[in-house]
């Protein structure tokens, strides 16, 4: 039949050879009757899914090779099935929604050395087999400078507890390995015991470096381990749950203190399908710092203001309706502030709503600022003594002011990621709030670091978006480089995940333009973009050129 002749082209150690030896194999070592499946590593090589288990039973590949190292296909089965059964009997769950995704990354590598260290108390011919699987590091190869050695480190690390004779020498490494093992050899070690270890050695050993996009893989994935899903509990969250907390209760707080994250799906183009609640987004209110700086910024380009406000004349629509009163507003009322004066100078109470703001019918445009606050951000721009991020804050201001200017409804935010279970989102000026001395002082204290998980932000800014009562619906992106982050090796992936995030957008009524920083932006802009994108070369021009790009896109 059609099974035997696929089985007969496979070459190496097929699971459906193996499964009744397997199935002997943990109910006489581990005491555990699960059944077993197989998935196939053939479908997307690039992503090389782990090992796992859940309610249904344990996932291993549909297919091992034997390794030049004489490790067997069968070898690697048993490694692979002893793993987790050693963490079905010794881990015990504990909560991920307080620890970094390099925390989560470092407790993993501890509790998966303790499980083992456990494994071969019990069965000591288990050392040779895990020995062999186990990649071996090479101190150093890693350039802490330019990329991420977050998992080569911690690879060192598990193969330094593993390996008697590993012969590294980095102090760190050696420390907390001896910590390790005094912590085993006490007995009767659990979860939490090497939950702490590894939040210690992430504190230690961190460097600027574990945040860039550009991430070491070469010697760190070890094949056997599952993935850890186990590993972790969340905390169950409402869904519906919306950003409504007031600006000053949330001006109030320290900057961790985010609301609980959405969960967004991410698209995997490999499988042509969306992986369900992929992305996790955390979204709080920018912090604040001094916004005369901005008020500064305005002033240096007084000349292009002035040259801006005509072009705005011409664009403004006539059909106005003058709203007086206002704390905050377009133009002063010249009566109501005479008579505020007067009465400050008798000694009244003066009625502080000396401004004048206006709605119209003609233009009616709801409009999100999303600015990329990754980390290339802080890098020079040519010799203007200037970095990215402060050309990108005269630009916004100048943007915003000229928004304002117009009375259409807009916000501003930022994003940076760090893994996808850590997608930051800023709000730093709201629909519903004026261009103000509180939004100026969250865009003075814009700041860059991490890298770039644009889809994810992208859908977030339109969960926004799409509820405004407007006509016309623009999400502007303003960004320096390619989609990106640390625990994504397929440079392909998060450009296909923002494209088909641009395409939900438009589903949604909600049109998507990108300014992009990137001189070399055109290898990749369009395919996420089609041809609703610009590209800024000189981006000392950005001041200049941006809020008359928004204008040409909105006239």
């Amino acid at each position: 039949d059609s099974r035997a002749v696929m089985q007969r082209e496979r070459h190496g150690t097929l699971l459906v050879d193996m499964e009744r030896r397997l199935d002997l194999f943990e109910l006489a070592l581990w005491k555990i009757d699960a059944s077993i499946y197989p998935y196939s590593r053939m479908l997307d090589d690039r992503s090389d899914p782990r090992p796992y288990y859940d309610d249904k039973g344990i996932f291993l590949p549909d297919v091992y090779d034997d390794l030049d190292n004489g490790i067997s296909g069968m070898d690697q089965y048993r490694a692979a099935l002893a793993h987790m059964a050693g963490h079905r009997r010794w881990t015990a769950p504990v909560f991920a929604d307080n620890r970094s995704p390099m925390q989560r990354i470092a407790i993993e590598t501890f509790e998966d050395s303790r499980i083992e260290y456990l494994l071969m108390q019990e069965y000591p011919g288990l050392r040779r087999i895990f020995q062999a699987l186990h990649p071996v590091p090479v101190e150093d190869e890693c350039d802490g400078k330019h990329e991420s050695c977050v998992r080569h480190r911690l690879t060192m690390l598990s193969r330094a507890i593993l390996d008697p004779d590993h012969g590294y020498r980095n102090p760190d490494l050696l420390e907390f390995v001896q910590r390790f093992f005094e912590i085993m050899e006490k007995g009767d070690t659990t979860t939490m015991d090497v939950e702490l270890l590894g939040i210690q050695y992430m504190a230690r050993t961190r460097t600027q470096a574990d945040a860039l996009p550009n991430v070491w893989f070469k010697d760190t994935e070890i094949s056997y381990r599952d993935d850890n899903r186990n590993l972790w509990q969340f905390y169950e969250l409402d869904d519906d749950e919306d950003f409504h907390v007031e600006p000053t209760e949330l001006e109030e707080t320290e900057p961790d203190d985010t609301l609980p994250p959405r969960h967004y799906p991410e698209w995997d183009y490999t499988t042509q399908t969306y992986r369900p609640d992929w992305a996790s987004v955390y979204e709080t209110l920018h912090p604040s710092e001094d916004a005369a700086y901005i008020d500064g910024l305005l002033r240096k380009h007084d000349r292009l203001a002035k040259q801006i406000k005509r072009m705005l004349d011409l664009l403004k629509p006539q059909n106005y309706q003058r709203i007086r009163y206002q704390e905050e507003g377009t133009e002063l009322d010249l009566d109501i502030a005479i008579r505020s004066l007067i009465d400050y100078k008798t000694g009244h109470n003066p009625d502080p709503r000396i401004n004048i703001s206006h709605k119209h019918n003609d233009r009616n445009i709801a409009v999100t600022i999303l600015l990329d606050l990754s980390e290339s951000l802080a890098q020079p721009v040519g010799n203007t003594g200037q970095t990215l991020l402060e050309l990108e804050q005269e630009a916004v201001s100048l943007l915003a002011w000229a928004i304002e200017q117009l009375g259409d409804s807009f916000s501003i935010a930022g994003f940076h990621s760090n893994t996808r279970h850590e997608v930051r989102y800023y709000h730093i000026k709201g629909f519903s709030e004026g261009w103000n001395m509180d939004v100026k002082g969250r865009l003075a204290a814009m700041g860059a670091g991490y890298s770039t998980r644009m889809g994810a932000a992208m859908r977030h800014a339109a969960h926004y978006l799409e509820h405004q009562k407007s006509d016309k619906k623009l999400l502007l992106v303003i960004t320096d480089g390619e989609p990106a982050d640390i625990d994504v090796r397929d440079e392909k992936h998060l450009i296909e995940d923002s494209r088909m995030a641009v395409r939900e957008l438009d589903q949604l009524g909600i049109y998507s333009y990108c300014i992009n920083l990137d001189p070399k932006a055109d290898e990749y802009v369009a395919d996420i973009f089609g041809n609703q994108y610009s590209i800024i070369d000189k981006l000392e021009s950005l001041p200049e050129k941006l809020p008359k790009l928004f204008l040409a896109l909105t006239k």
